[in-house]
């Protein structure tokens, strides 16, 4: 049981826009109904055009089919396991969706504040083009009080899996191209930040290796 719950559905309901709000509470759900009028659009249809509500619908009934839950997880369970194989320090166990990196034990040898997992995904991408996404000092943002980073315990990199996309020879590729990242981590340098919007850094921050 739970009070509320949001999905966005560009994960597995197999769409490119698009998500839900639902609660129990009717106060709670008039309140939301009202917010979505004014940022979204009427809340029977949250800004969305009809064709992608449609094919919301239709993804919704795909992504609980049996087979495409076990192609999909199958393919985020063999680029867990090629990855723990080569060496390369993951969090366990392997997830549905995403294969996520252990940047603190990968790149040891720098501090929180020199960001990590923002340097191991930003070295990954520049040998390979394959883009992952920082979660770690990044994402956390700073304490309002101190103005400090809030250094989280994890410093990961997050290797999502779009669904319906990729072959197990892309899996493959992924696997070539971060090992070989992580076999040369000690010469992996860490981050300043020369840019830091007022929210949500991980997406629009600007950085500069450290000298």
């Amino acid at each position: 049981m739970t009070d509320g719950a949001t999905m966005s559905a560009k994960k597995d309901a197999l769409v490119n826009i698009g998500g839900f709000f639902a609660c129990n509470d009717k106060k709670t759900y008039d309140a939301v109904a009202n917010l979505a009028v004014v940022y979204e659009g009427l809340h029977t249809y949250g800004g969305l055009a009809g064709r992608d509500m449609e094919a919301m619908a239709i993804g919704i009934r795909e992504a609980v089919d049996d087979d495409h839950q076990a192609a999909r997880i199958g393919q985020v369970r063999y680029l867990g396991r090629r990855i723990m194989e080569a060496g390369v320090p993951i969090v366990t166990p392997i997830g549905s969706h995403a294969v996520f990196l252990d940047a603190r034990r990968i790149l040891p040898h720098l501090d929180q504040d020199e960001y990590p997992a923002q340097a191991l995904a930003a070295e990954i991408y520049r040998r390979s083009g394959v883009r992952a996404m920082e979660r770690g000092n990044v994402s956390a943002g700073r304490d309002p009080k101190t103005g400090e980073n809030r250094r989280p315990k994890l410093e990961l990199v997050r290797l999502t899996i779009p669904r319906r996309v990729y072959t197990q020879a892309h899996m493959d590729f992924v696997v070539e191209a971060t090992t070989e990242t992580c076999e040369r981590a000690s010469a992996i340098r860490g981050l300043a930040m020369t840019h830091e919007p007022e929210y949500l850094r991980f997406f629009q921050a600007r950085f500069e290796p450290l000298r």
